[in-house]
């Protein structure tokens, strides 16, 4: 059994440098408040970073791949072979996360970290694979406590690999044909409420298979509800899969190493809301990348008190919300270190 390392404390955010953030942002030259989140995260990034005027250069994105048991119940629109393949379509360049990881130099890391198959080898792929996929939580935990706790590992040491790296913005993506119906029941759980309110279509299933979705986890609900409550971790072994549970043990350990991360869609805030249930003070080093199309965001966000930069009605997972919003976290830090002050440029300022 690994160590619960995932309970050791988070790293504290430096509030002279969000003071000192704050009253240079006081100081440019514009009415007070007038670029909106633009100002904020310049703000945020400067405690998180412990400067007055933060940077972002270079960030680090890793995909995180699992399949799911709970595939036996019909729940996706596509077949299981897709998460496979689409790990090749990664290291190979032809995904949507790979085309912004190199618009933005962003280093991209893909972990197979439990799929279904025959052994294979691809070039950029990391073999980390704990088991070939999750057990079908209909009929038992997804996970044991062990793989779980395996799973953040893998989480925890792709941040340490980031860190090593001078990295300076964390972005975990997901891949798992199924795991948006883990997702929200892992959703369900944390939070208490019926499937109803926390289920959409995913990658776009029809309505019958919609209904049979939302039986599933309320199906799964009843086996795990009262055994799990106010349990994230047990939660997680219940429903979760192993590319959640790694994002979970990433966002843990970007808190306790003090990087900054960006967080994509529903799965990934889910996965976020879970560290946060974990180690509370994970979320002052959080940002939030975009609200999605995907049914139940709204309220994960809502949950977290999050405030998202984009809203570009996005569904496809891989972290490609959160690395499309790299660039308006960069131009964030770009207003903030180098428009004039009122002083600098001779404008008056308000009186």
């Amino acid at each position: 059994m690994t160590s619960a390392w995932y309970l050791d404390p988070a790293q504290t955010l430096d509030l002279t440098s969000k003071d000192q953030a704050q009253q240079r942002q006081l100081q440019l030259t514009k009415p007070t408040g007038a670029l909106g989140q633009l100002e904020q995260v310049a703000i945020d990034l400067a405690a998180m970073q412990g400067k007055v005027c933060p940077l972002i250069d270079r960030p680090w994105i890793t995909i995180f791949a699992g399949d799911h048991g709970i595939m036996q119940e019909s729940i996706s629109a596509y077949p299981q072979v897709v998460t496979r393949q689409m790990l090749h379509n990664f290291a190979t360049g032809g995904a949507c996360i790979s085309v912004i990881a190199g618009q933005y130099q962003a280093h991209l890391q893909v972990i197979d970290c439990g799929t279904v198959g025959a052994a294979y080898q691809v070039n950029g792929v990391e073999q980390r694979g704990i088991a070939q996929g999750t057990a079908n939580f209909l009929k038992q935990p997804a996970m044991s406590l062990e793989q779980c706790q395996l799973a953040m590992d893998l989480g925890k040491d792709s941040v340490e690999q980031a860190r090593a790296q001078q990295s300076d913005l964390y972005i975990a993506g997901e891949m798992g044909i199924g795991n948006t119906c883990s997702a929200s029941a892992l959703a369900c759980l944390l939070l208490q409420e019926g499937a109803e309110k926390l289920t959409g279509v995913g990658t776009g299933i029809d309505d019958a298979n919609l209904q049979r979705k939302k039986q599933v986890i309320q199906e799964a609900l009843g086996l795990y509800q009262t055994q799990v409550q106010h349990q994230p971790v047990h939660a997680l072994c219940c429903v979760g899969g192993f590319e959640i549970a790694a994002m979970v043990g990433a966002y843990i350990r970007c808190a306790q190493l003090g990087l900054p991360m960006l967080i994509d869609g529903f799965i990934s805030s889910v996965a976020a809301l879970c560290a946060v249930r974990i180690l509370p003070q994970a979320q002052d080093w959080m940002l939030f990348s975009h609200q999605s199309a995907e049914y139940g965001h709204q309220r994960i966000l809502q949950e977290l008190q999050a405030k998202p930069l984009l809203q570009l009605n996005l569904r496809l997972g891989e972290g490609s919300g959160a690395g499309a919003a790299i660039g308006i976290i960069q131009l964030a830090c770009a207003l903030h270190q180098n428009m004039a002050t009122f002083a600098e440029a001779a404008v008056a300022n308000k009186s």
